[in-house]
């Protein structure tokens, strides 16, 4: 009997999130009236806007990563090295972002960094661009720092530090040649859940208004009825296509680390 209700309800939620999915490509291909055809992918595709839209969030992402990786992992290492007794505190700040809304964050920062501030980084584009990074940085800081910190339990960072300060490597060497490669997996991990958000967040990129992926789907989605239902279809396959390099990073990992 309990194996009859597990698979109900394993069936339940697959056609849960399923069927939508099955409906909103199948909508998608019929632009075309009485064929299918893949007419809305082709003027997504091809319309300018997508295309500047979708490489600023690409280029965004990118640089969210890079800084994200740069803070998360000396800060999660030296944690686990030296402030164990800080780490309750430490992963309590970074799961804020999970119940601050993302309003609540940008509107904060489109507050302390007006053009009227000490430090007016929305007066220029770079600036505004920097605190959209700063931004997307912040949302993904649960999904990163998790990542981090379960690659480093996986490590015994206190033997391999002693080892390497013993060869007289300083801790930038140790940060780069050493913990790094050791938990490079958890970090990809951590950068494709960080590629994900960044390509389908709206609030922040739309209230700071710069031209990310975001904006543009809601844009679309507004004014037109078959290419919004196609553009959906491929940000939901670039999720599970960063969710499936998770999984294959993640088995190369293991399959390398068998033979030894």
């Amino acid at each position: 009997m309990k194996k009859f209700w597990a698979w109900g309800a394993l069936i339940f939620g697959l056609l849960y999130f399923i069927l939508p999915l099955i409906g909103m490509t199948n909508f998608s291909l019929k632009m075309r009236r009485g064929v299918y055809s893949l007419d809305a992918y082709a003027v997504v595709l091809g319309d300018p806007r997508f295309q500047e839209t979708f490489t600023y969030s690409i280029l965004m992402a990118l640089a969210t990563i890079v800084f994200g990786v740069v803070l998360v992992v000396p800060t999660a290492y030296w944690v686990r090295l030296k402030l164990p007794g800080l780490r309750p505190y430490i992963e309590f700040v970074t799961l804020l972002p999970l119940v601050i809304p993302a309003i609540v964050i940008v509107f904060g920062y489109i507050r302390l960094y007006n053009t009227s501030s000490w430090l007016p980084l929305t007066g220029s584009i770079t600036g505004t661009n920097i605190l959209l990074m700063f931004g997307y940085a912040t949302l993904a800081l649960p999904y990163m720092y998790r990542s981090v910190d379960t690659g480093l339990r996986a490590i015994d960072i206190a033997t391999l530090t002693e080892a390497a300060q013993s060869l007289g490597a300083g801790w930038t060497t140790i940060l780069a040649k050493i913990i790094l490669p050791n938990v490079l997996v958890a970090v990809l991990s951590g950068a494709f859940l960080t590629f994900a958000i960044v390509i389908g967040e709206f609030t922040m990129a739309a209230l700071l208004n710069r031209p990310a992926f975001g904006p543009y789907m809601q844009l679309l989605g507004a004014n037109r009825a078959y290419e919004p239902a196609a553009l959906a279809v491929i940000a939901f396959g670039i999720t599970w296509g960063c969710l499936g390099l998770i999984q294959l990073v993640s088995r190369f990992q293991k399959g390398a680390q068998s033979p030894a």
